[in-house]
């Protein structure tokens, strides 16, 4: 019974040195005396022990190392980018994944930095930031000629970060300040002339109808003076006193309107009681004076209009002037 549970004891060892599993997107590789045996694949594996050995395991899930290289550009700006390089091992060449390299982020962060020195200095701070899926390209191709060799596929790269010197940063930032500001200023001034425009075509078109108003107020005011006139001479006053009486009137209307304003500064001269007398005897002097100079000049100019016309026997004398 005894000798029966040691060889069982025995034989459970041995089937754990004989059997072994290997993880899913796992690649095991097996030794033989320190000889490369096999690739073993996920699932259930077997071994001799003591004579097979498991040499190393190969992951083949996407990997993704990130490298920051420092370069110069075209204009002589320092700055730092970051390389995200996403690579698997190859299912069929996993062989040359484990042999073949010693560290593969070594050799994979070589090839960036070599790529990446070679073309940013060929482009502008701006390209750079334009031009980035450019550079992106570039590293994958470089890459994936020279690890295809190797048993590693390069699935993507990606340039996730462009950070130039603080400096630098701090003049685009205020570049783009100021372009902004111009921008600004460019509109409020736009804005403003509108505004000066759209004020003077408002000024103008009062101006119109102010001149309209006034010329509507003086032609209806003419129209009350003729009328004024007619009924005066049908009073018996003729129209050279009936336009001096009118004259007056207005003239007591001026001053009644003056006078109801509290705090005016306005003086009439002369001003005296007997101003409107003075003015009204002279203003129907100088309306009978022109009235007789006018029909004074209507005859003498008669001779020369109406040649053809017969004459009448009538002749005028200029009246005498007291």
């Amino acid at each position: 019974m005894g000798y029966i549970g040691i060889l069982l004891f025995l034989g459970i060892i041995f089937l754990f040195l004989f059997v072994f599993t290997v993880k899913q997107q796992t690649a095991v590789v097996i030794e033989r005396f320190g000889k490369f045996n096999s690739i073993r694949n996920p699932g259930l594996q077997f071994k001799i022990p003591i004579v097979d050995r498991i040499a190393g395991k190969m992951s083949l899930k996407i990997q993704q190392l990130d490298v920051v290289v420092e370069t110069k550009t075209k204009d002589d700006v320092f700055v730092r980018l970051k390389v995200s390089v996403q690579y698997q091992v190859i299912k069929t060449q996993v062989y040359d994944a484990f042999y073949k390299l010693d560290n593969p982020y070594t050799q994979i962060t070589s090839f960036v930095f070599d790529v990446v020195r070679a073309e940013v200095p060929k482009l502008r701070l701006d390209d750079v930031f334009e031009k980035k899926d450019d550079i992106a390209v570039a590293v994958k191709s470089e890459l994936q000629e020279a690890m295809n060799s190797y048993g590693y596929e390069i699935v993507k790269t990606l340039v996730t970060d462009i950070d130039p010197d603080e400096q630098v940063k701090h003049a685009m930032n205020r570049i783009n300040a100021a372009e902004r500001e111009k921008l600004a200023a460019q509109y409020e001034g736009d804005a403003a002339r509108i505004l000066i425009v759209e004020k003077a075509r408002a000024e103008a078109e009062s101006k119109r109808l102010q001149g309209q108003g006034i010329a509507d107020q003086r032609r209806e005011i003419a129209k009350g003076l003729l009328e004024s006139v007619d009924v005066l001479n049908g009073a018996g006053i003729t129209s050279q006193e009936a336009s001096a009486l009118i004259v007056v009137t207005q003239h007591y209307d001026t001053l009644q309107a003056i006078g109801e304003k509290s705090g005016s500064k306005l003086v009439l001269l002369p001003n005296s009681p007997t101003a409107a007398s003075e003015m009204l005897n002279t203003m129907v002097t100088s309306f009978t004076a022109a009235h007789e100079l006018n029909e004074y000049q209507i005859k003498k100019d008669e001779p020369t209009q109406h040649k053809n016309k017969p004459n009448t026997g009538d002749s005028f004398t200029f009246p005498e002037h007291p």
